[in-house]
């Protein structure tokens, strides 16, 4: 897998692994890397363009007997819950891609899918021969969207059921002009209608401002006859940045929040970095020992972890001097009081610990019912310097599976041990959600460093990591490339021999990996984050025809 490599200190790869369905077979396996992109930088627009497809604007499917004025109308519109039916032809990990990019119009947004159980309109997902949608809810039925192959991003999964939601390319607005320039000489012939600008009785912009960052956005070469540019940003810094495919932008979620009267979105829950002077409304506990809003401690950290110090005048955390404090004195820091959905959260923060071996951070959640009209606590994780892979002295993401069913608060406790301390806890850009935690999480640190150092074709790896279902795997990252892929961060996982390769069925069967290259924006909502999803096939051969490629590693190494 091949990411544009990003300038970061630190990159946070959260891994998600999910056992999908059983199936068993046995053979052999050799051991062998397989780039899953073929060396490709896989767009919308090349994928089907290689599938010859006549699609207008590269992925959207002609209606000849509706008038296109007539899709801004209100009629287009789906209900903020979506009937949807995921078809037979689809592969494996495709679905899973489209579940997770369910999730994230959840988490975003307040549009929700729900499985198709006989409602009149509906949109069926299937395997075509590339990536392509309807604009709005035609009205037809049954409504297909393709992702065929090579489809099964995430970021392209967003883009083809924006399409289905209402939305146009981002660079047919009626003010392109104004932002960008068409090279038309570069341009395919035939292919000039593609360039199209609609005014505002085909395509609203709601009053949301030109956005070059959109998952909207043709790529710079977009129908090119070569390699060379045929759409020109008037800003040149973000010549590389249109036609990002890793997810939606801030301008994705404002206008989609606009054109379907979203107030909340359906499953993020508080989010808070503590910039403001009523840190989001937490309070502090009726102990004498409090939490500061600070910006730097001179013990660490010097920076909060969402600016890093790089924006001067902004820059808050949360800090509890176990220094200052009493032995066996305890700070509380309580949100407000919070209303999640009942079955699972996730709660991330980022914590930096600076204090003695036995100094603890606490994490409660204080739930109210007619019967504890005060609240009832549960302590849901405990976070000292002994904490199994937990790092002193850094920003490190911490995430905690959670299970609130009513009204609750969350309450952070620092509590000074008896050890002499000479530090604290600090707390930065914290996240709660009605979703489901990443089951590992993996800090690659000095990364200026790193990439100064390590020669192209050299491999990272992470630690050894157990999915749910009990597999071994890593992940290996070719920090600088491989050869032929310089500027590019290369990203493979591999099964490994584990504790439990004895009882579990080989070769593996349908296990999904979810790689995420974090982002660092402090709100969840506006992460634009790198995902990457692979499936097991217990019936994928080697490239020779002899042997099972996920077999157990005992036997292949």
């Amino acid at each position: 897998i091949l990411w544009e490599m990003p300038s970061s200190q630190i990159i946070i790869i959260k891994i998600y692994a999910r056992f999908s369905l059983s199936v068993s077979r046995k053979c052999l396996l050799t051991s062998a890397e397989t780039d899953v992109d073929q060396g490709q930088d896989w767009d919308i627009f090349d994928i089907n363009k290689a599938a010859d497809l006549d699609l207008l604007e590269g992925d959207i499917e002609k209606d000849e007997n509706l008038d296109r004025n007539s899709i801004i109308g209100d009629e287009y519109r789906w209900p903020t819950t979506i009937p949807y039916y995921l078809e037979d032809s689809l592969d494996i990990n495709a679905k899973g891609v489209i579940l997770k990019a369910f999730d994230q119009y959840r988490l975003k947004t307040c549009i929700d899918f729900t499985p198709w159980k006989g409602e009149e309109n509906y949109i069926s997902v299937f395997k075509g021969s590339g990536c392509y949608s309807s604009v709005g809810n035609r009205r037809v039925g049954k409504q297909q969207l393709s992702i065929g192959t090579n489809c099964d991003r995430l970021g392209t999964v967003e883009h083809e059921f924006l399409h289905a939601l209402g939305f146009w390319h981002e660079q047919s607005r009626a003010d392109r002009d104004d932002y960008v320039n068409i090279i038309w000489e570069q341009i395919e012939p035939g292919k000039e209608h593609n360039f199209n600008t609609y005014d505002d009785s085909v395509s609203n912009t709601l009053g949301v401002p030109y956005d070059y960052g959109s998952v909207m956005h043709y790529s710079k070469t977009a129908f090119t006859i070569d390699s060379e540019p045929t759409i020109v940003t008037k800003l040149p810094q973000f010549m590389d940045v249109i036609g990002q495919r890793m997810g939606f932008s801030a301008s994705d979620l404002a206008k989609l929040n606009l054109l379907y009267n979203c107030t909340k979105s359906s499953t993020f829950v508080d989010s808070c970095n503590f910039e403001e002077e009523n840190i989001c409304g937490m309070i502090q506990g009726s102990s004498t020992a409090m939490w500061e809003q600070l910006s730097s401690v001179s013990g660490g950290p010097h920076t909060d972890f969402t600016n890093m110090g790089q924006c001067k005048g902004n820059g808050y955390f949360m800090h509890f001097s176990t220094e200052s404090a009493e032995p066996g004195e305890s700070a509380f820091l309580e949100s407000r009081w919070l209303y999640p959905k009942a079955g699972a959260q996730c709660l991330q923060f980022f914590l930096y610990n600076t204090g003695a071996a036995d100094d603890v951070l606490n994490i409660w959640v204080r739930e109210y019912d007619p019967a504890s009209p005060s609240g009832k606590l549960k302590l849901f994780k405990s976070i000292s310097a002994s904490f199994t892979g937990g790092v002193m002295g850094s920003w490190e993401l911490h995430s905690i599976d959670l299970s609130v069913t009513r009204k609750a608060r969350l309450v952070f406790e620092g509590l000074r041990g008896e050890s002499p301390s000479h530090g604290g806890f600090s707390l930065d850009d914290i996240n709660l959600s009605s979703t489901k935690c990443p089951q590992h999480i993996w800090h690659i640190r000095n990364m200026s460093h790193l990439l100064a150092t390590t020669p192209p074709g050299q491999k990272l790896y992470s630690p050894r990591f157990l999915s749910p279902s009990g597999y071994s795997f890593q992940v290996g990252v070719y920090l600088n490339g491989r050869s032929g892929t310089s500027g590019y961060l290369a990203t493979y996982f591999h099964l490994t021999s584990g504790p439990n390769d004895h009882n579990l069925k080989w070769p593996c069967p349908w296990q999904q990996v979810t790689m995420a290259l974090m982002d660092q924006q402090s709100d969840v909502r506006q992460q634009m984050n790198m995902h990457r999803m692979v499936t097991t096939d217990p019936n994928k051969m080697s490239s020779d025809g002899t042997e099972f490629y996920w077999d157990d590693p005992r036997k292949v190494g």
